[in-house]
């Protein structure tokens, strides 16, 4: 298969793309490292990002960013910023995507714990991974030439030790649990999931 992973040199990025190379023809990208470079919050870089590709099997996205802070000092601007990255980025990869990935291929998306089990100053992140869930579960029926999609809702990970403190109570995840939710939703059936990992 050919696969683009894009944040492929992040916490999780890294260990999908070690797991799946070797199998399989694996595409690396991100915003300044890579095989290719691209600019999610851009729909002409990623309509570019795509030309240059060309047509593929899978896609995972493991990148994107949102705001953190007291919702009381966010502003409309901070708000904007995850929306723009973590949320509207990786909507937009399958946007414009599904117009290049071959039939029976997949979008992977990665969203988080935050959607369900929120923590203080983690507002905005939880509106963006309640999102990404929504935006998977409403493609999957529409997505043509059996074309999958997921997310993938992983906790914090064990490979994060700096968040730990914002997650009281919250027991991180081993990178084995996240690195296979993302082999599943890869090589697996399913579509409009929601894989957790917590």
């Amino acid at each position: 298969m050919k696969i683009i992973i894009v944040g492929a040199i992040g916490t999780i990025g890294k260990k999908v793309t070690e797991a799946l190379q070797g199998d399989h023809e694996i595409i690396t990208a991100g915003s300044k490292s890579g095989d290719l470079q691209v600019d999610i919050t851009s729909p002409e870089s990623i309509e570019a990002f795509y030309k240059q590709t060309g047509n593929f099997d899978a896609l995972v996205s493991t990148t994107g960013s949102g705001h953190f802070g007291p919702l009381k000092s966010t502003t409309p601007a901070d708000f904007k910023k995850g929306i723009d990255s973590k949320l509207l980025g990786q909507i937009n990869l399958v946007l414009i995507g599904q117009h290049y990935i071959n039939p029976k291929g997949s979008f992977t998306l990665t969203s988080g714990i935050l959607s369900e089990d929120p923590v203080v100053n983690g507002v905005n992140l939880s509106t963006l991974n309640g999102g990404l869930n929504s935006f998977v579960i409403g493609a999957a029926i529409e997505l043509e030439n059996d074309v999958r999609i997921n997310a993938v809702s992983p906790g914090v990970v064990e490979d994060s030790p700096g968040y730990f403190p914002y997650f009281p109570g919250h027991i991180p995840v081993t990178m084995d649990k996240v690195v296979v939710a993302y082999i599943r939703s890869v090589l697996g059936a399913g579509t409009g999931q929601v894989i957790k990992v917590y």
